[in-house]
This record gives structure tokens, sequence and C-alpha cells, in this order.
């Protein structure tokens, strides 16, 4: 059966600080359809769907909607034809409940003249209805912020619903998701394609593509480069739309090998209820992965060793000196960085220029006088230098706000940031969340260039796979204590995620000796 058009996009094209970011571009998307959107970070993806969310304006270009012309001027005109769009950093108030978030755009009332109040009943009774449909069994009336960030994505949808939109836009949903969320996300997706409801599902994460889509369109350097059936598309060739070229090799080969020389020792750190007795030792050159399940510390323990969180125990050694004092002021002048896992919130400045961006941890390596007045050209030409090693991409990094570059590129920003600080000791918290096959090998890249400088890297990630692909030594977290480590040619993922479901995983036979017991 042949589904009719519900969006058609026709020779679009957008540009930003005279960048073009999409050029004629033209996508159908049919009704009661999933259409998966891919493509490297910077490839124009989410300035596409700002176009059709009404968030930016079009420089060229047309599109219909339900077969009538299509011009939002504001993101409620898009709400109002019937588009839902789901963010990746989640729209909604966290001071406020479900129901007052869903009813945000206007508040039905009772009474009569100028004696009319908000109707919390009907918000309640139509809010659960709405929750229902979602499969979220929680009380209208509960806060937003007390949520996790899965139920807040099924609010997200339950908005759309209330709007009654038929097109809705999916902003890589899964990022922030636990696999059981991810799971009950995808089953929601579906019920709503056999429902009569179109989407757009943008993600890096190819397999979640192939399994949802019935069409898969490629995006390339603000271009479309195929729309065709799912069935025509495998993860190889994905890849090699997205790219220009085959990647025939996901991770780069480690150009050096690790020292046995202790950079970053932890010792006995503990906090109670978070985590117990850690002992953990990065060398000099070592790539160091630190895998584990939600809720297993990881985090948590990274925030401990940089001076953002308080420890109760142990002792934190860098180049055999006891770290000394406990805040991110004295972690950044023992030489160490943290890239955090929210890069948007924590990371960087999103509204100041790149440039400023990246010299905010070395601004007093910049201060010439006794009272301390920086030397604004220095701190040009060093982000520009930093900028250039990293190969960022942007037009004038003096100007151009870091909100407008890709997810990759914003990374790039944050790891340059930390480069001009000189850090001998490198955390990184999830620093390929969210951005595409391309740039995270740019990443990857990065973490092997400075272990070969002699710097060490403790590598958070959830992904496994990345871990195996690019570490020298992989440590399990569970229940905030270390309860494995495998060396990298004793890498297995089963074995791996053995240890990571066991609340005291023993030694495996073949993984080396424990950190916990070292």
């Amino acid at each position: 059966m042949t589904r009719s058009t519900i969006l058609t996009i026709e020779h679009i094209s957008k540009a930003f600080f005279g960048v073009p970011a999409v050029r004629d571009v033209s996508i159908d998307v049919k009704e009661g359809e999933i259409l998966g959107l891919i493509g490297q970070n910077g490839a124009g993806k989410s300035t596409l769907m700002n176009l059709v969310g009404g968030v930016v304006h079009p420089d060229a270009g047309s599109m219909t909607f339900r077969g009538k012309p299509y011009a939002p001027r504001r993101p409620a005109d898009a709400n109002d034809a019937g588009i839902g769009f789901i963010h990746q950093e989640l729209n909604l108030f966290t001071n406020m409940t479900i129901a007052e978030n869903v009813f945000i755009s206007g508040f039905p009332r009772t009474g009569f003249g100028p004696f009319k109040f908000i109707d919390r009943a009907a918000m309640k009774a139509r809010t659960r209805e709405l929750l229902d449909q979602v499969g979220l069994d929680t009380p209208p009336d509960f806060q937003i912020e007390r949520m996790s960030p899965g139920e807040r994505q099924l609010v997200e949808i339950a908005k759309a619903l209330y709007m009654d939109a038929s097109l809705i836009i999916f902003d890589e949903p899964t990022t922030s998701l636990t696999a059981r969320e991810t799971e009950q996300l995808f089953n929601i997706m579906l019920r709503l394609r056999e429902q009569g409801k179109s989407m757009i599902y943008i993600s890096h994460i190819l397999n979640d593509v192939l399994r949802l889509a019935d069409s898969i369109a490629v995006m390339r350097d603000g271009q479309l480069v195929t729309q065709e059936a799912r069935d025509a598309f495998d993860t190889r060739r994905m890849i090699s739309l997205m790219v220009g070229r085959s990647i025939e090799q996901l991770y780069p080969t480690r150009t050096s090998a690790p020292t046995t020389t202790p950079l970053l020792e932890l010792k006995g750190i503990s906090a109670a209820g978070i985590v117990e007795k850690v002992n953990l030792t990065v060398h000099r050159g070592e790539l160091v992965g630190l895998f584990g399940l939600m809720g297993s510390g990881r985090t948590e323990l990274a925030r401990m060793i940089f001076g953002l969180d308080r420890t109760e125990q142990g002792e934190i050694r860098v180049a055999g000196e006891a770290l000394k004092g406990s805040s991110a002021r004295d972690s950044i002048r023992s030489k160490i960085a943290f890239v955090t896992e929210n890069r948007r919130e924590e990371g960087l400045l999103m509204n100041i220029a790149i440039a400023d961006n990246v010299t905010l941890v070395a601004l007093p390596e910049f201060a010439r006088t006794a009272l301390q007045i920086l030397d604004a050209g220095a701190m040009r030409e060093a982000a520009r230098e930093a900028s250039q090693a990293l190969q960022l991409k942007a037009a004038d990094i003096s100007v151009q706000p870091a909100k407008s570059l890709s997810g990759g590129n914003q990374q790039k920003v944050v790891i340059a940031k930390w480069l001009l600080s000189q850090p001998e000791v490198f955390i990184m918290d999830e620093p390929t969340r969210g951005i595409d096959v391309g740039a995270k090998y740019e990443i990857y890249a990065i973490m092997d260039r400075l272990a070969a400088a002699g710097s060490g890297v403790l590598f958070i990630s959830s992904e496994l796979e990345e871990l195996m692909g690019t570490c020298d030594r992989i440590l399990v977290m569970s229940q905030g204590e270390i309860v494995a480590q495998f060396a990298r040619e004793a890498f297995s993922d089963e074995a791996i995620l053995r240890a990571a479901f066991r609340e005291h995983a023993p030694l495996h036979p073949h993984s080396g000796e424990t950190e916990q017991s070292s």
C-alpha cells in the first residue's frame, strides 16, 4: 500500500555566520512511517529539523505539510500545525508538575466571567489519559525534577499527543536513557506508528535506526546524500555514505605502549553509599577504561577525583605527590583535566565565543601584569592553535558562540580548553555520547595522542565496544566498588558484562589482579 506524503521539504538552504549548514535539501516524510535521519555531527540534521520546527528560518526553499504551504515563524506555529519536537535536551520546566508541563501552552479554565480559575481536575484527568497512552504510571501532579531522564522523555511524548501531533521529531532521544527505558521508548514509537503517526528519528546509533525506520535519509556536509527504503541499508553502507568513504576500522590503532610509571593513584577512596575503598592506578601513557552499569558509581568517582564531590576516606596521588586540597581548582593546579559527561551544562559556556571557551581554564597563564590584565592577543592565538590542532570546524572562533557548533565540535572545544592548561591526567566521562562515528574516531585519536605524549587517560563509557576498541586496560565498577580488571589481551564482552552485573565479582582467572587487591 502506497502511503501519502505528510511533509515535503523542497530545496531548503540555511547558513550561519556565512557557513552553509543546510544546502538545497529535499526530503519527503510519508504518513504513518518512521524516517531515520542520519549523518555526522555538522551534517545539518538538527538545523534541518529546526527549520521544520520553526526554531530557525530558511534562506531558500519551501515546505508543505498535509498538502498545504508550511512556513513556521516560531515553534508555536509548528505545534499548532501538528508537529511535535522532542529535543535531545528536553524542553520541560523541572520545578513544575507533569500536568502543568503538558498544559503549559494553555490551561483549561472553569467558572464564569472574571471568576475563572484553572481547572486542575480536568488537567489531571486528561494528563492521566495521556500518561496511560505512553505507559507512565506516575501521578499527574508529580514534580518533573524528581523523574528519571526516561520518564521525562515519556512526558515529552505525552505533550506531543496532547497537541494531537501527527508528525513527531525525535532528536537523539536515547542518549541519557537506560537500556530498559530505551526499549520502552521504542515500543511506544512502534505503537504510535500503528496509530498512523509519522516520526522522524535522528540517532547516531545505527542499529537502532535500522531496527525502527521504514526509510532512511543520509546527510553529509549539509546536503542530502540519499533517501531510500530501510532494506537498502546495512551499517557498513550507512557509515560509508555518512563519511563519504569506507571506514574499515572504527578505532585507531594504539600508537604507543603504556609505561609502568604510576601517574594517577587512588588508595582507599570512600564516600558512604557512593563508593567504597576504591584503589585505582593509571600509568603514564596508559588509556584505562572504566565500565559499569548506571548507578555503579563511575561518574561519582570521577567527580571525587576532580574535587567536585568530597571523599570521606582515602588518598589521591598525582605523579607521586598527594593531591593538595579537595577542590576543582586544586585538581587543575595538580594537572588534572575533567571532560564532564554533560558538555552543554558543565563543559561549555554556550552563549560565549568559542575562543573564550577554549582559554577559560588557562586564563591565569595569560595575566601579564601585577594587575592581572589579560593578554587578549596571546589568548586568541593560543585558542586558534588549539582549535587547529583538533581540526575544529568553525567559521570565526573569536565571535562564533559554542552553541552554534555540532556536538562533535563542541566536544573538541571542551578538550581544547583543557589542553591549554597542559594537564597530565585526563578524566573523560562519556566523551563520545551523542556524536557520530566520524567524530568519535577523532576523539579516540585525540586520546591516543594524549597517551603517546605521556599523559594518563581514564576513559569512562557505557559503550563497552568502544572501551574494548581503544583501551589498554578496562576496570569494572559495580555498586561503588571496582570488582574486576581486564588486560587488553583478556578483553571479553561477556566476561566484562558478567562482572558488571555482580554485586561483588570474584577475580577472573584470566583477567589478572584486581585493583582492589593491588
